[in-house]
């Protein structure tokens, strides 16, 4: 039973970094690139507790907190950049 929800936890992690791949291609604003990003970071995060779980260390729950500590302060640092970056429709178009 463990070995099934084992690999359906990876199945789904690597569903959701697949759909975060095509939002940071396709994402309209930047903003949906750095919600993308902390897709891609649960996904990691989710990754390493399988491995713990599929192996019995706990050595892999370490590296889910290390992993959820950086990204979270990541996750601050863009968004702060992103509030602060021009806006599209905000800028000024140069005279031709």
């Amino acid at each position: 039973m463990m070995a099934v929800a084992v690999g359906l936890l990876v199945v789904l992690a690597l569903a959701a970094s697949v759909l975060a791949t095509v939002r940071i291609v396709a994402g309209p604003t930047n903003a949906d690139r750095v919600v993308a990003l902390d897709i891609f970071l649960a996904a990691g995060i989710a990754l390493a507790i399988a491995a713990s779980l599929a192996t019995g260390r706990t050595v892999f729950l370490d590296v889910a907190i290390g992993l959820a500590l950086v990204g979270f302060v990541a996750t601050i640092g863009w968004a702060r950049l992103v509030e602060r970056a021009p806006r599209r429709d905000d800028r000024t178009e140069a005279p031709r």
